[in-house]
């Protein structure tokens, strides 16, 4: 990553550099926001499950 700083640096862009690394940065925040996202759901879809066994179990409707 140094040689690409020298050359925006070099060029005087500093302005792309910034906007690159923004980029950068709110594009891994939203893959980590995704992720979360989707483990939470594999969550909650277990908790249900877990919760429609439990009923049928114990005599919940079917």
């Amino acid at each position: 990553m140094g040689d690409v700083a020298q050359t925006f640096v070099e060029r005087g862009d500093l302005a792309h550099l910034a906007l690159l690394l923004w980029a950068s940065g709110a594009s891994g925040l939203l893959l980590f926001a995704l992720r979360e996202l989707a483990c939470a759901n594999r969550r909650f879809d277990a908790f249900v499950r877990e919760l429609a066994r439990f009923n049928r179990k114990h005599g919940g409707e079917p």
